[in-house]
């Protein structure tokens, strides 16, 4: 599993047990809206906002919290009016970064954005310096224990993934961004329960870190994803899963 992956999985399941889970639903209703306001109300007729609908229902959101979000989007309800900015940037030991925002001001977000980076020993990187190593994709998470693998390869694949891989007590499903709904809505009717389901931006090369550096990048990833305008961050960080685990505890 790239550094990447094992990050996701390690920040879902402390999302699970810690008191952020009224931060993840802000972030979620943010790309509720935005991806209504974009492609309109119907989930049937907007792939961007069945995936929001799909991923937000995963962590347990309240329908009503959902029915408002998409509303507001709609323009049924006021709300306030996001913009969708990405930032490319470098953390410690030279590692590729890729910092997804939603925010009404602008100014005020790189700014806070550029001083996080410096503070934990990143910097903000020039506009296509890190963008070009990274692509979209589906990614999909199962506990292996107790699991049949063959039959989660088998209903994954014909579903439309694009590849299935062994890593560590997880099996990793890879999907194209248009085939992530079907190839989850597959596996819930298969019975088959994920730990984790996201569309994120995975990196085609990857860079080796440990020790002091990879604190520090554990760091740098907790206060960004923390800031209220980031909805994702994505690096291309290589590190042992033993480590993360550890740094992330």
């Amino acid at each position: 599993m790239s550094g990447h992956s094992k990050w996701s999985t390690i920040k879902h399941k402390k999302a699970a047990k810690d008191a952020k889970r009224g931060k993840i639903f802000t972030k979620l209703i943010k790309e509720i809206t935005v991806a209504a306001r974009l492609g309109g109300g119907d989930i049937n007729a907007n792939p961007r906002l069945r995936t929001a609908v799909l991923t937000a229902r995963a962590q347990s959101m309240p329908n009503e919290n959902i029915e408002r979000a998409i509303k507001k989007g709609t323009g049924e309800l006021e709300g306030v009016a996001y913009e969708e900015v990405t930032y490319e940037a470098y953390g410690p030991g030279g590692v590729a970064m890729l910092i997804e925002t939603m925010t009404d001001n602008r100014t005020r977000t790189v700014a806070e954005l550029r001083s996080l980076l410096n503070k934990h020993g990143g910097n903000m990187g020039a506009a296509g310096s890190v963008a070009w190593m990274f692509s979209k994709k589906g990614l999909i998470t199962v506990e292996r224990a107790g699991i049949d693998e063959d039959r989660v390869m088998e209903v994954a694949l014909e579903a439309g993934a694009e590849d299935v891989s062994e890593s560590g007590d997880t099996l990793e499903i890879l999907t194209p961004p248009d085939a992530f709904v079907s190839v989850k809505e597959a596996l819930d009717r298969a019975g088959i329960p994920t730990a984790t389901a996201e569309i994120t931006m995975m990196p085609s090369t990857t860079t080796p870190i440990s020790g002091e550096t990879a604190a520090k990048m554990i760091r740098l990833l907790e206060v960004l994803e923390d800031h209220d305008d980031v909805q994702r961050v994505s690096s291309n960080m290589d590190m042992a899963a033993e480590e993360m685990e550890k740094l992330s505890a």
